[in-house]
């Protein structure tokens, strides 16, 4: 499987950092993130304000999505991004990115908190993108349309990994209502409309007035997501250009994976990587199964 080597490269990455020491000397220079909305959500914000409050350095935070974030810190425009997917295998814009995984998200179906349908089917949710299952009552809602909300753009952090994991198919075209540019409108879009639904990520979901379903009967919670019981988990990386040698960058990765950094992604009801390191092995056996012919295929 082409990611598998990936991944046996981000353990060694989260293990490295972890084991490196954490000195927090205050700098004069800021940090510069930007990324994922759903990194940003899962655990960045509150890190961020910890840190400076830590250290006197004060991290500049702004969105742009996975792809931004990945391309802007292997490019060097950003000291660190934030991102929810893997690098492209053979993107030359991505090939000096660093990704150190900090966290574990996962991708989840939503609708609108009035929306009686509760749980879905990973066939129905195949069925659902492909454009073969259109009204609510063949999921057990109401006799109406089913609006169907999905991003913009095929490598955006839910695009990439939904067509992974649910696919394995990365050009994979999806059959929708509503195409968005983001996760904050796709979320906004679906707590306005009835017969709305969509996928994002279980850290910026939970933060929305919307309803998420269950998958096959299993509810996306820390604790299934923490066990891979939920399984459309994925990690949450901070990305740095693979030449950046700057301490204070280096030092703001050591805090995220530090027992005190740890402590606050779980606070924030995001599960930190370290806690689910049996993970790391069943994610190499999800994704293989996935690139075969997709997860249940």
């Amino acid at each position: 499987m082409k990611q598998t080597k990936v991944y046996f490269s981000l353990l060694i990455a989260v293990i490295g950092f972890a084991v490196s020491g954490l000195h927090t000397v205050a700098l004069a220079d800021d940090l510069h993130w930007a990324g994922c909305g759903i990194t940003k959500k899962a655990f960045m914000l509150e890190l961020a304000k910890a840190y400076t409050k830590k250290t006197g350095i004060k991290v500049d935070i702004q969105g742009g999505g996975a792809t931004r974030g990945i391309r802007d810190a292997a490019s060097g425009k950003i000291d660190i991004g934030g991102a929810c997917r893997v690098t492209i295998e053979g993107s030359k814009l991505e090939s000096n990115a660093y990704q150190i995984p900090v966290a574990w998200d996962a991708l989840v179906v939503i609708v609108n908190k009035d929306n009686p349908v509760t749980d879905i089917s990973f066939r129905q949710l195949q069925g659902l993108y492909l454009g073969k299952i259109k009204n609510w009552k063949v999921l057990g809602g109401a006799d109406a349309p089913i609006d169907l909300y999905v991003r913009r753009g095929k490598i955006s952090g839910v695009g990439w990994t939904l067509r992974e994991l649910v696919f394995a198919n990365f050009e994979q075209k999806f059959v929708a209502t509503h195409v968005v540019k983001s996760s904050g409108p796709l979320e906004k879009g679906i707590i306005k409309n009835l017969n709305g639904i969509g996928v994002t990520g279980i850290s910026s979901a939970k933060r929305r007035d919307v309803k998420i379903l269950k998958l096959d009967g299993k509810y996306p919670s820390y604790e299934n997501i923490r066990k891979g019981e939920y399984v459309l988990y994925r990690p949450l990386y901070l990305v740095i250009a693979k030449n950046n040698k700057d301490k204070k960058v280096h030092d703001f990765i050591k805090y995220a994976l530090s027992r005190e950094g740890q402590e606050l992604i779980r606070a924030q009801g995001t599960v930190p990587y370290s806690e689910a390191m049996a993970l790391v092995m069943k994610q190499l056996e999800q994704y293989q199964r996935a690139s075969q012919r997709g997860l249940y295929q």
